[in-house]
């Protein structure tokens, strides 16, 4: 028997329930639900070795909620557990674990701010991060970073550059945006573009983009008759 097909077993003779098991290169991880996430922790710490509180975050799984994750270690056995549950988007709560692991009380903290979720019996639930006032959860995956399409971002100056010397930048020059941050020349409401030039980049009359007609003499091309300068 595996040591993921032992864990399973462990958790399912206490919990009572089928408990699903991952091993992932060596990494164990333990679905366990909702309602039991404070006894899974508590049986870990307490009959399984699993002593030592490493972190506590959350995954947006979009259309499934999100899922609580806890990174624990044995400090005899010198081996990862981690204990994962799920808990719906909407009005998302979950028991807070502080009671059994003390050190995720701030961990708890960023991740209502970030997620919006909230832990159920924990001492002194506020922002730990954000600026007051902030509205929105930032590491929800629908959270728009939409106020970089109208302020440049810091990192789209090189330093010792001003603003005012944005709009004067070679015109080679590449210009860099942060995953998340919707492109201020595509992204909003836009009036209607009026064409310049006909499909293929010639404009109206036949002229080239760099405006001489084509087929000119002053374009050296040979004339109609197929006879080139004499």
């Amino acid at each position: 028997m595996s040591g993921a097909d032992e864990l399973a077993a462990t958790f399912a003779a206490h919990l009572g329930d089928e408990v699903p098991v991952e091993d992932a290169f060596g990494q164990l991880t333990v679905d366990v639900p909702a309602a039991r996430w404070v006894d899974a922790l508590t049986f870990a710490r307490d009959e399984l070795g699993y002593g030592y509180f490493d972190w506590l975050t959350g995954v947006d799984e979009l259309a499934d909620g999100f899922s609580v994750v806890a990174h624990l270690w044995s400090l005899p056995a010198h081996q990862h557990l981690l204990i994962r549950t799920r808990v719906p988007r909407e009005a998302p709560s979950l028991a807070s674990a502080v009671g059994v692991f003390p050190g995720a009380n701030w961990h708890e903290r960023e991740t209502f701010e970030m997620f919006g979720i909230e832990f159920a019996g924990h001492p002194n639930l506020i922002p730990l991060l954000l600026p007051d006032g902030f509205e929105g959860h930032p590491l929800r995956k629908d959270f728009m970073l939409a106020a970089r399409a109208a302020k440049s971002w810091p990192g789209a100056k090189e330093p010792g550059e001003s603003d005012h010397d944005l709009g004067r930048a070679a015109p080679s020059r590449r210009r860099m945006l942060p995953p998340g941050v919707p492109d201020a020349q595509t992204w909003g409401p836009r009036p209607p573009a009026t064409p310049s030039t006909e499909p293929g980049g010639a404009e109206p009359g036949g002229a080239e983009p760099g405006g001489t007609e084509t087929g000119s003499a002053e374009s050296g091309a040979p004339d109609a008759g197929g006879g080139g300068r004499s």
